[in-house]
């Protein structure tokens, strides 16, 4: 898109809109599933949507054209990526409507892509599209790993932003400069590395059954570009991308999203601990400390993928509420607050690409509602919101918004190769050149509007992180619902243009010469190419000047205007019947669909016969028919000027030796149909047009005559046989008639199959278990093999033990599922998968329910002491009866105590709340959840206090705040120093610190208004607490220069001080540690700390 695609990126500065957007509800609407709009059927074929969204990666490719390509219209491009330095950067994706590559987004999409592989394998094998999502997956890791030329070197980018945006044509034929750029220790980027190593971990998951040594080359680059994200913890060196795709969220959403998929690929408890670790680092609702909800997985944020994997992984309570309280807003609301809806039903996040939010949000509902972690009546309600979801982006409100899918679908996406423009113009041809099958535009307004325009970008842009939530929410659907993906589908088009040609016209005649005005045309885009070998031919007879008594060599060829061609002498053709032509070769002169001044070039050129020899007829010049013959007059289309490519022939007529034009064949197109009851023949109509057929070729196996093809005795037919159709593959197949002379005809022969496929069935589909022992029973299932073989029973990609886990009646009629397996799972749905040797694998949704009684889970003592007074601190045992519950962690409010650190487990299961841990925290009541698996959570309840006493020291530090107003923009504290003993202080060794609350995440500005030793001499800075406590996550700093000078016995320094947010926003200092709020005159104040060199010399710290 044309210098705005950074708007898309402005998620945080969208926040005022965005809470415009917000519902505020008196009233939260009734269970979602309660809605017309979710009881609408909305029976759409998935199978075939999501065949088509997969396609679409195949356009948005970058690199050499792959053999397994489905389109006609895609050619090799960015050939020369990393050339700058020294390196093969191609292959990839462009990112959107635009050709940049910019890894960010590419990692997150290849992750989610995988995501999906990783949840539903089963359904997309089922019907053909695993090999072609795990193609496009493939196709974007091959590029990351090319892209990690050494551990801690990463590029994430290839292209540059505004040079990209400034010109609007097909990627085959971009002539910009396109840089590379990297990160590396000295500038490092966490996110994009991180992201990327996520990618590459998730792939590893993906093809460690099929392709193990690749697995271990992704694993490998994963976890080093996770180690040097992890490491540097900056994105200092991460700018090319700034203003497309910033990372508003920072690093650590995508550190922990990462150290999960890692976890998951290699069962190392230590990724587990890191993606854990940074929870308290990830983004806030607000001002709260509630884990930011009120968005959904994209390309910036990925905690919310992250949470919902930790909440499967370990069944903590903090990912479980954090990931409901997001399904909430987007469904039925939480605390008074709902996601904007539209009138037909969309859950409508922000104007620039709403549908990729709701349809990822749609698949994490899903994948959630799936896990077992929330109540049936919750996942009901997200599966219905998923479905709706889908719905609407398949045409629900009245139109499709996936381009080839459904009814009404747009025709004008924001996209270079698409609309396919050789004049660098949207507004030419006027209309989209190719068909961008599968691919989701951004989507409607608020009020479900929809403009389907091409400079539209805001709605009608694609891009693939749209596509990647899109492809995996459909694939639940086809999972649950079903479809019918199109057998053998491609994206063949036919041209909607001439794509070389030539416009000419007389410029200017007499009756011994003429001048021709000729254009010479590169308006090619199946696929776009570059023509720097273009020539054509114009033909002429000069009958008259043989018979007049000259000959060729004296017609002379002079040009007037010329924009690159060499301009021949004549050359023979047909010298026995004095035919010639003029080559004009444009040869090293870039002809190409890319801007008004290089998709033409111009030359006139004058052919005169000599002087007084006035016998010129244009009559019989076969280049002059159909020309434009009025002098002066517009070029026209010049059929018989033909146009060659590097000495090829792709355009226009040739004259013959004797005036015959090349053989012919109707149709050029037709179908087979492989369904034996379909099967046919298909004869084709043959003009010769007195060439002779020498064979037909299939590539390059020779059809053999009389058993693959025939010939009738007049030659005017060739039937091909269905026995040689009929070994084809679905697809497409070009058969070439190999005639001896002239342009072959191809015959391009469509390959179906409509043969029915009749499934095995089971009865029934779905049922329940309950895990309590009183009430465990088998499940026997009824079979209709429909002359299919049972290979076996997966749950997932474990396989069930006959006999142990299932067993087969006799007569093989019934499957019965033993209870004893059952017992096993864990509650929640378990799809068993009957694996028949062909046709659909039928599935038993099996619900797992425990209705047993649960005992909570106790703990002695509930309540405890703990004194600061590092004489008195002791460790607080407790001891646990577990009731047959799993103790799963120990919280501090949202922030779990980590084990072996904070805490200890005994092998009797005894708690031990280590002092280590409580010495940090701060005076007062401190409640520590123990989270068990089930029933209540115990909670201990810890009074923290402090005998310690304060430190009184010579140095007395006395304090009071100028501003005591709560809400302020500004903190001014006053100190004053008092030397009470009977030694002078230097003063360059004394440090005052004042404890504060950020109150948000903006830097800091210091000003000191005054001081007795001169402002200048004061130096000040801020610091993070490492362990922020009730009152104080970040203290001021005030020290002092040795231009200070000495404090002497008995005298006093005074500092005035003051500090505000860069922004200027409000501080709530009412409940900063060290505010004195009553005071308006100096006191001694123990609140604010003072030290001599590093050690504390008065007052206590928070």
């Amino acid at each position: 898109m044309k210098g705005v695609l950074w708007m898309r990126t402005f998620k945080k500065f969208l926040s005022a809109a965005l809470s415009a957007a917000v519902v505020s509800m008196t009233a939260i609407p009734m269970p979602f599933a309660a809605s017309a709009a979710t009881q609408a059927s909305g029976s759409y074929n998935y199978g075939e949507a999501l065949q088509k969204a997969i396609m679409f990666y195949e356009f948005q490719r970058s690199g050499p054209v792959a053999p397994d390509q489905r389109n006609n219209w895609r050619g090799d491009s960015g050939m020369s990526d990393g050339s700058d330095v020294g390196l093969d950067l191609t292959g990839g994706y462009y990112d959107a409507g635009d050709h940049v590559k910019f890894n960010l987004p590419m990692s997150y999409t290849a992750a989610m892509l995988a995501w999906d592989v990783y949840e539903n394998k089963d359904a997309l094998a089922s019907r053909g599209q695993l090999s072609y999502i795990k193609t496009a997956i493939k196709w974007a890791t091959d590029y990351l790993i090319k892209c990690h030329p050494s551990p801690n070197v990463f590029y994430y980018q290839v292209g540059d932003g505004s040079l990209d945006h400034a010109w609007w044509g097909p990627a085959e034929v971009m002539q910009m400069k396109r840089p590379a750029f990297k990160v590396d220790t000295s500038s490092p980027g966490s996110t994009v590395s991180a992201e990327a190593a996520a990618a590459l971990a998730a792939a590893a998951v993906v093809f460690e059954d099929s392709d193990p040594s690749y697995a271990a080359n992704c694993l490998s680059h994963a976890k080093d570009l996770f180690n040097f994200a992890d490491s540097t913890k900056s994105d200092a060196g991460y700018t090319a991308a700034s203003g497309y795709y910033n990372s508003f969220s920072g690093f650590y959403d995508e550190l922990s999203w990462a150290a999960v998929w890692l976890y998951i690929a290699t069962g190392d408890s230590d990724y587990l601990d890191k993606a854990e670790s940074y929870v308290d680092k990830w983004n806030r609702q607000g001002q709260s400390d509630i884990i930011e909800y009120k968005y959904t997985q994209c390309w910036d944020d990925v905690h919310y993928g992250a949470q919902l994997l930790l909440a499967r992984i370990t069944g903590k309570s903090i990912y479980k509420e954090s990931v409901e309280r997001n399904l909430d807003w987007w469904t039925t609301g939480y605390d008074g607050d709902r996601v904007t809806y539209t009138p037909k039903g969309l859950a409508w996040l922000q104007q620039w690409g709403p549908l990729r939010y709701a349809t990822t949000a749609a698949f994490l509902a899903d994948v959630y509602a799936n896990s077992g972690l929330c109540s049936a009546e919750k996942a009901n309600t997200y599966k219905a919101f998923a479905k709706q979801q889908v719905d609407y982006a398949l045409g629900s409100s009245g139109r499709s918004y996936v381009i080839g899918f459904g009814t009404n679908y747009p025709k004008n996406p924001h996209h270079r190769t698409a609309e396919s423009s050789w004049a660098d113009s949207m507004q030419i041809p006027g209309y989209c050149r190719h068909l961008l099958v599968g691919a989701l535009v951004g989507g409607p307004d608020q009020g479900d509007s929809y403009d389907d325009s091409c400079a539209n970008y805001t709605q009608t842009e694609v891009a693939c992180d749209y596509n990647a939530g899109l492809v995996c929410a459909l694939t639940s659907l086809y999972r649950d619902y079903g479809g019918s993906p199109i057998e053998g589908l491609n994206a063949i088009e036919t041209p909607t243009n001439n794509e070389f040609f030539v416009e000419a016209s007389v410029n200017s005649a007499g009756s011994n010469f003429e001048e021709i005005k000729a254009l010479i045309y590169n308006e090619s885009g199946w696929p776009a190419r570059m023509g720097d070998k273009l020539s054509f031919k114009y033909f002429i007879d000069i009958s008259e000047l043989v018979k007049a008594g000259y000959s060729a060599k004296d017609v002379t060829i002079k040009t007037n205007y010329n924009a690159g061609a060499t301009v021949s002498g004549l050359y023979p053709w047909d010298e026995a019947h004095n035919i010639y032509y003029v080559n004009v070769d444009f040869t090293g002169t870039k002809i190409y669909p890319g801007g008004q001044s290089v998709y033409r070039k111009e030359v006139q050129f004058r052919m005169s016969y000599p002087e007084n020899v006035n016998v010129w007829d244009n009559s019989n010049d076969f280049s002059y028919e159909g020309i434009s013959t009025t002098p002066g007059s517009s070029p026209v289309l010049a059929l018989n000027i033909p146009v060659y490519d590097d000495g090829v022939k792709i355009f226009g007529n040739e004259p013959g030796s004797s005036g015959v034009k090349d053989a012919s064949i109707t149709p050029t197109t037709a179908t087979f149909d492989l369904n034996p009851q379909n099967q046919a023949d298909i004869s084709v109509a043959v003009n010769a047009n007195g060439k002779t057929l020498k064979g037909i070729y299939y590539g390059t196996t020779a059809l053999v005559k009389g058993t693959d093809y025939t010939v009738s005795s007049d030659g005017k037919t060739v039937t091909i046989s269905k026995s040689f159709l009929s070994t084809l593959d679905q697809g497409t197949a070009n058969l070439k008639f190999d005639f001896d002379a002239g342009a072959d005809p191809v015959l391009t022969v469509t390959i179906t199959d409509t043969t029915p496929v009749v499934s095995a069935e089971i009865s029934p589909t779905t049922a329940t278990f309950d895990l309590n022992p009183e009430k465990q029973a088998d499940i026997p299932v009824s079979v209709t093999y429909n002359g299919k073989t049972l290979k076996g029973i997966y749950n997932g990609t474990t396989a069930l033990a006959e006999g142990t886990d299932y067993t087969v009646s006799s007569d093989g009629d019934t499957i019965t599922i033993l209870k004893s397996y059952l017992a096993t799972l864990d509650e929640g749905t378990a799809n068993l998968r009957f694996d028949f040797d062909s046709g659909t694998d039928p599935v038993l949704k099996v619900t797992i329910t425990d209705s047993t009684p649960v005992v909570d889970s106790e703990i002695s003592p509930t309540t405890a002491t703990f004194d600061l007074n590092a004489e008195n601190q002791a460790d607080i045992p407790v001891e646990v009866t577990y009731n047959g519950n799993t103790l799963n962690g120990i919280y501090n409010g949202s922030t779990a105590l980590v084990k072996g650190t904070d805490y200890t487990v005994s092998s009797d299961g005894t708690v031990t709340i280590l002092k280590s841990y409580l010495s940090k925290q701060p005076v007062g009541t401190l409640n520590l959840i123990f989270d068990f698996n089930k029933g209540t959570d115990p909670i201990l309840a810890i009074t923290v206090v402090n005998t310690s006493p304060i430190v009184i020291g010579d140095l007395k530090l006395q304090m009071f705040n100028s501003n005591t107003q709560s809400t302020t923009n500004g903190i001014m504290p006053r100190f004053r120093l008092v030397n009470t003993g009977d030694t002078a202080v230097d003063l360059s060794t004394v440090k005052i610190r004042y404890y504060f609350t950020e109150d948000g995440t903006q830097s800091q500005n210091f000003w000191c208004d005054w001081s007795s030793v001169g402002s200048s001499n004061v130096t000040s800075t801020f610091v993070k607490m490492d362990n922020p406590v009730d009152g104080a996550d970040t203290y001021l700093e005030i020290g002092f220069t040795s231009g200070a000078g000495q404090i002497a016995p008995g005298a006093s320094v005074e500092v005035q001080a003051r500090f505000s947010k860069a922004d200027w926003s409000d501080y709530n200092q009412a409940d900063d540690y060290s505010f004195n709020p009553t005071d308006n005159s100096y006191v001694d104040w123990t609140k604010a700390t003072l030290y001599i060199d590093g050690k504390l010399e008065w007052g206590m710290e928070p």
